[in-house]
């Protein structure tokens, strides 16, 4: 599986909101060959006012290990960069037990996902969801009705999409909206199973929306439909897939490189994780006038306060920047050059006595952070503890320059 060490996003930058053209390559079967899904699906893009380039191999009950085997397919898919790479099963497979299906049906499908990831590091596969039969399948009871058959193939395809950091086109949710509110479209052939055109023009306008993040309503290509109901099949589609982007990990972003990271704190030092997702070169900016072009950078900030970490994340992909607070409390470094004693008195107070003295604001807190005391001297050499103060032990005391310096207190005999 394509190894990320990053978090996962799917616009390429051909392919976003502000971009109109892409190139789709479709590995499948007879229900992508069937009335020719690639040609709707470039005529429907281009009377959108958008552009497709596609190409398409399609070999009648093909599964996943089928196409893995062939080195047909792997001449395809190497034959260019392509934005896109829509990966479908045979029709049935994903439907079956989920133990026969996380064998034979999901270590292929991730298989070809890194053969798209492998031949350009920028190109996104995509899952072909495809639907249940008209009437199920009759050979299993969990599979036996479209929607149970329907189900199945959801889930299947959302748990290999989630394996191979993949996509997802959900034609088998749309095709369910349609036949749940609009009964009388036949989506079927005659055979139950494979798409009539009204089916076929459904596909195409899902993989618009998924592939274009855009809606297909207002398309002028119909498909030789009914205008009337090509424009109901152009909804179904849009609501299928734009009410529900991230279900179908197709978050709409300007760059397919989205930057990101975490950091964790050990004093005034920071080490941060970086979780870009397809970025190669990495710009860090401290908020301290310090920068760094690490991958996962350790930082250590000189002085206490809130700093806008801004990380730039890049590569042939796209850029993308993020900037996060960082606060910092810089608990000292080291202890002072003089001693200070803690000394009780005869009334039961305790003072801190320096004989350098105190200069400035002067704030005490205990080694949990603890607000004690606070007060500004200007030379005394004594600063009193509340009543509470634990006595000997290691105390901070933030000096006038905004540092932290840690002492060590021993009481007076």
């Amino acid at each position: 599986m394509k190894k990320l060490v990053f978090i996962f996003s799917l616009c390429f930058s051909l392919s976003c909101l502000a971009q109109d053209s892409l190139s789709v390559l479709f590995i499948g079967n007879s229900y992508t060959y069937a009335n020719d899904l690639p040609t709707v699906f470039v005529n429907l893009t281009n009377s959108l006012s958008d552009i497709a380039t596609v190409d398409s191999k399609t070999n009648g009950g093909f599964t996943f290990q089928n196409h893995l085997d062939d080195p047909a397919t792997h001449v395809k898919i190497e034959s260019k960069k392509w934005d896109y790479v829509v990966l479908q099963g045979q029709s049935q497979e994903p439907s079956f037990p989920t133990a026969q299906v996380n064998q034979a049906t999901l270590p292929p499908a991730v298989s070809l996902a890194d053969s798209v990831y492998a031949n350009w590091y920028c190109s996104q596969a995509m899952y072909f969801m495809t639907w249940g039969r008209q009437n199920g399948d009759p050979q299993w009871d969990s599979i036996n009705t479209f929607d149970k058959m329907n189900v199945r193939l959801r889930n299947a395809y959302m748990r290999i999409a989630d394996s191979a950091n993949a996509s997802v086109s959900p034609v088998g949710m749309a095709w369910k909206y349609v036949r749940d509110t609009y009964p009388t479209i036949n989506l079927y052939s005659g055979d139950g199973s494979h798409p009539s055109m009204a089916g076929t023009y459904l596909a195409a306008c899902t993989f618009y929306a998924s592939l274009f993040r855009k809606s297909p309503v207002g398309a002028t290509y119909f498909a030789g439909l009914d205008p009337t109901i090509a424009g109901q099949l152009q909804g179904a589609a849009e609501i299928a897939v734009l009410d529900s982007l991230d279900t179908w990990h197709l978050q709409s972003t300007e760059s397919l490189t989205v930057a990101d990271f975490g950091f964790q704190l050990s004093g005034n030092t920071v080490s941060f994780t970086n979780s870009s997702s397809y970025a190669t070169d990495f710009t860090w900016y401290f908020g301290d006038d310090i920068s760094s072009i690490e991958s996962n950078p350790v930082h250590s900030f000189q002085y206490d306060g809130t700093f806008n970490v801004e990380l730039i994340a890049s590569s042939e992909c796209g850029i993308d920047t993020v900037m996060v607070p960082v606060t910092i409390q810089y608990w000292g470094i080291g202890e002072t050059d003089y001693h200070i004693l803690l000394k009780t008195m005869d009334d039961g107070t305790h003072i801190l006595e320096s004989s350098e003295g105190f200069f400035g604001e002067i704030i005490l807190m205990d080694a949990q952070g603890r607000h004690l005391s606070s007060n500004t001297l200007t030379g005394q050499k004594t600063f009193v503890l509340p009543s509470d103060s634990s006595g000997s032990g290691i105390y901070f005391v933030r000096t006038p320059t905004g540092t932290y310096r840690v002492f060590k207190i021993n009481s007076q005999e």
